[in-house]
């Protein structure tokens, strides 16, 4: 199938990046995310348990990024209809996300692609999402595909 939708010039959008948004990590949030996702482990919701711990501190858990709204590249595509489908996301994490950290996220596309579905074209739109404390350490990369039809 040839690309009817993934043309040269919508290629040329590969590495665009999203503007920043830079978050402020409090511990109540931390605490409040734990508890929504029904999370016991005190390294979430104890500070003084937490103390104890390898990580010296209350960290934020790993879905914890969800909270934090992801600017999005805006991908511009010539299709007539826009359905979209949630094509999964791989996470890695490095540093732990601490109470008080200032987290910027930004986002980048780092691949666009087409191919032929049963509904007809599909397009695989990926976006690399990071996660970034006050020091300049990168705490998670976020891979996110997401497809059009």
């Amino acid at each position: 199938m040839a690309n009817k939708y993934v043309t040269d010039e919508a290629r040329k959008q590969i590495g665009a990046v999203s503007e920043p948004r830079t978050y402020e990590v409090e511990r109540g949030a931390i605490r409040r995310f734990a508890e929504a996702i029904e999370d016991p482990n005190p390294v979430f919701n104890s500070e003084r348990d937490a103390r104890k711990t390898r990580f010296g501190a209350m960290i934020a858990p790993p879905t914890f990024c969800r909270s934090m709204g992801a600017p999005i590249p805006n991908i511009k595509l010539d299709m007539p209809t826009l359905r979209g489908l949630d094509g999964g996301s791989d996470w890695e994490y490095f540093v732990p996300i601490r109470a008080g950290d200032r987290i910027t996220v930004q986002s980048k596309l780092v691949d666009l692609r087409e191919a032929a579905g049963r509904l007809g074209p599909m397009v695989f739109a990926v976006v690399e999402t990071t996660y970034t404390n006050q020091f300049g350490e990168v705490c998670v990369i976020q891979r996110s595909t997401s497809i059009r039809y």
